[in-house]
């Protein structure tokens, strides 16, 4: 009986490696928030061995953007694609009753929903499951520097006990003064992806990521779309370059929106079954009445932190997001927190990588993220791509740069295809050559991307990209011409 007792004792005092033993309540490492950064943590604190639990009150995992975020509005914005592609430009191709396709919005979800459910799905009784991953439904808020409380969905509570605890709760959409989102008239980007029809007209307010993704899927599919944008430029923070081509496209080419820019949106007010926006000129002027079947506010996004017991615990602020180190360590060196939570980019792909970054430190395997190296993607058609410092940030710091750019209509395979809007930028130090930006616009500019993300992250030139031999005819061709121009000239330009 004494060995015993004293074999229970040394499995307590393992670390991580193996499961740690106590009781069904105490774990290594709790996760509170199951979307991209919260999910990936924990299954990679699973795959390090440790006991984990994660926490999420939506139910069905992968946060916003599995289930209203960018999934979804990547199944309308391919389902939407090939419906204007059909309606619009299938003559051309020797492919005849295009023009006489329809939509069927109500299908169209279906597909949307599909996907969703397909994909959450795997991650709760795949991933969770095959890295022993408990997962618990309900509000997760801390109770103490080492507990967690979680308010069951189902009405009950639990109490967690944790070595370690990484906040992921994400991020919810920002709101606007005088503009009472309701989802049924004046929607989120939430509502935007459950229209039941397509709006006669419709407003976007906001020219940035979402806006432009959500009014290119309404304005494909026959809606009169404006976007009303406070600033003088769509997309703020990517190369100014690449955004007023970015608007040409969508505006002028596409005819898919049109824009009004430097508008201040004062109010909203449903009458009847029609949203009337008064808007009028930033720097001040007349008012004016717009108006729409729907409004579709996309503002940005505002961390999601309340009722966490942040403050009860002394955990710092670095403004309205969680304050962090190097290691994404709050003050308390315990408790981590990730993705849109604190500074920087609020993107899916940049809390994943945090979220192993945050358990291999926790590990003790110095996890680490190179924030120079983190991609963007607008998903419309063309796509907006982009990875590293813009032409206005190097301007504003002083750092002498090259730049080398090719444009798509000179790229055969753009050509072949008949989709040669947009062209491919690159910024390299004047000295060294070495990347320091890469900014593209043009078809599957989300993919190529990566290319250049990979360079970046490996302190690459542009003279490395360029005399890496590419397949021909490819479209990612137009980024070793464009890195050819950055470094001497390109050969088809």
């Amino acid at each position: 009986m004494i060995r015993i007792n004293l074999l229970r004792k040394q499995l307590r005092s393992v670390a991580f490696g193996t499961r740690y033993f106590s009781s069904t309540t105490e774990y290594d490492c709790v996760v509170i928030g199951a979307g991209p950064g919260g999910y990936v943590a924990a299954v990679k604190a699973g795959q390090l061995g440790m006991k984990v639990a994660c926490i999420d009150k939506r139910g069905p995992p992968g946060g916003t953007c599995l289930n209203v975020g960018c999934i979804p509005s990547k199944a309308l914005l391919n389902a939407s694609h090939h419906y204007h592609d059909a309606k619009h430009h299938f003559k051309k191709y020797g492919i005849l009753g295009g023009e006489d396709v329809k939509i069927d919005v109500e299908g169209m979800m279906k597909a949307k929903e599909k996907a969703i459910k397909g994909l959450t799905g795997g991650i709760e009784n795949t991933l969770f499951k095959k890295s022993k991953v408990d997962y618990l439904k309900g509000f997760g808020k801390l109770t103490g520097l080492n507990e967690v409380t979680v308010d069951m969905n189902e009405g009950e509570s639990q109490v967690l006990k944790a070595k370690n605890i990484i906040i992921a709760t994400g991020s919810d959409s920002a709101n606007l003064p005088g503009v009472t989102v309701d989802e049924k008239y004046i929607c989120s980007s939430t509502g935007a992806l459950e229209f039941d029809s397509v709006p006669e007209k419709m407003v976007v307010i906001g020219a940035g990521v979402i806006g432009l993704e959500m009014g290119s899927v309404w304005g494909r599919l026959g809606s009169d779309v404006t976007v009303v944008e406070f600033l003088d430029r769509i997309v703020p923070g990517t190369d100014m370059e690449l955004a007023k081509m970015f608007q040409t496209v969508l505006s002028r080419k596409q005819k898919l929106m049109k824009f009004k820019l430097g508008t201040k949106v004062m109010g909203a007010e449903v009458v009847g079954d029609k949203v009337k926006l008064s808007v009028q000129p930033s720097k001040g002027g007349d008012e004016e009445i717009i108006e729409a079947d729907k409004v579709l506010v996309s503002i940005g996004r505002s961390p999601y932190l309340e009722g966490l017991g942040l403050e009860e615990l002394g955990i710092e602020m670095d403004g309205r997001v969680i304050k962090t180190n190097s290691h994404l360590q709050t003050n308390h060196s315990h408790i981590y927190a990730i993705g849109d939570c604190i500074k920087g980019a609020m993107l899916a792909h940049k809390a994943e990588e945090e979220g192993i970054a945050a358990v291999e430190h926790m590990a003790g395997k110095g996890g680490h993220v190179n924030y120079e190296a983190i991609p963007n993607v607008i998903y419309t058609h063309p796509e907006l791509a982009t990875v590293g410092k813009n032409e206005e940030e190097l301007k504003e710091a002083g750092i002498k740069y090259k730049k080398g750019v090719f444009p798509f209509m000179a790229n055969s395979r753009a050509r072949t295809i008949d989709d040669a809007d947009g062209m491919v930028k690159v910024l390299t130090d004047a000295e060294t050559d070495k990347l320091l930006g890469v900014h593209m616009l043009g078809p599957a500019a989300g993919e190529m991307i990566m290319e250049a993300v990979i360079g970046i992250e490996y302190g690459a030139s542009s003279e490395d990209l360029a005399r890496t031999c590419h397949a021909h005819p490819t479209l990612s061709e137009a980024v070793k011409e464009a890195c050819m121009a950055a470094y001497d000239k390109p050969i088809h330009i």
